[in-house]
């Protein structure tokens, strides 16, 4: 790097008057820092991280909204949004990642969203010196916490931590909407045959909860259960909201007889915005409190 004094300087003025920068100078030189995944692994990173292999699409749209997009050169094939990922080698989906694909990038660091994606691979990666980080949301909150956490491990304060209060203030402001409101019984459906849903374990119920809305399956054990026809039909919603797809574009015939089916309340919210666990959530919410609320 040059301009290796003014740098120096730069940092040293980031030690004594610790604030006065949101967006801090990057270290002149090879340094090593030292970060904690969310399996509660110390991660050993260089410092800057230039190139970045991301391996879940809420990873990659984390990334971009924290500043540090341009230091992916590599994402899955699932990566679609932003439009930028167009042009970033792809490598694999995100449950079956192209090894060598990833080996012949020489990434310094590949992120990963859960602990069975790192036992996969890990043993391969760590042989060739490229770290493995973790970054698993399971909570809305996670969403601008992680924000932040980017935002230090690459050196971007300053568009990290927008994009975190943006999240933070938006969630607000649909909570203090719904405050009063009535809140409906919702049923979120992820596909229609074989039936499945949202469980305790996931964040989407509690998205739902935030958006003003009862989860008639927040009880149900695991992230994404499957129901049987018997206790779908139990449950009459008055708001079905589905994760819209191809093959989830209606709701399951069970519900035919339901308050929401006979009332016309079915939501469609695209599957990308409200499956990535990430910046986007934000739409997601906003859309689902705007729709049970009007």
């Amino acid at each position: 790097m040059k301009n290796g004094p003014l740098v120096m300087a730069l940092v040293v003025c980031g030690v004594l008057l610790v604030g006065c920068e949101t967006r801090r100078a990057v270290p002149d030189g090879p340094v090593t820092g030292t970060f904690t995944d969310d399996l509660g692994r110390e991660v050993k990173v260089p410092v800057p991280m230039n190139r970045v292999v991301s391996l879940a699409p809420s990873i990659t749209e984390m990334l971009f909204a924290a500043g540090a997009g341009d230091r992916l050169i590599g994402v899955t094939s699932y990566c679609n949004y932003p439009a930028e990922t167009v042009n970033i080698q792809k490598v694999g989906d995100t449950l079956t990642p192209n090894i060598e694909s990833i080996v012949a990038l020489r990434p310094q660091v590949v992120f990963v969203s859960t602990a069975s994606q790192l036992e996969a691979f890990t043993t391969l990666l760590t042989e060739q010196k490229i770290a493995v980080y973790v970054l698993d949301v399971k909570k809305i909150d996670d969403v601008p916490d992680r924000l932040r956490r980017l935002g230090k491990m690459f050196w971007t304060n300053e568009p990290a931590e927008k994009a975190a209060k943006d999240f933070e203030q938006r969630q607000k402001n649909v909570e203090s909407t719904v405050k009063q409101a009535e809140r409906p019984k919702v049923f979120l459906q992820i596909s229609n045959e074989p039936l499945f849903t949202i469980g305790s374990d996931s964040f989407m119920t509690e998205l739902v909860e935030l958006a003003g809305g009862i989860s008639l399956t927040k009880d149900i054990t695991g992230g994404y259960p499957k129901i049987s026809k018997e206790t779908a039909l139990a449950m009459d919603p008055d708001v079905i909201v589905l994760s819209d797809s191809d093959d989830n574009r209606e709701p399951n015939t069970v519900f035919s007889n339901s308050k929401a089916v006979k009332n016309g309340r079915i939501i469609r919210v695209n599957a990308d915005i409200l499956s990535r666990p990430g910046p986007r959530l934000a739409d997601a919410l906003e859309q689902i409190a705007g729709f049970l609320n009007k």
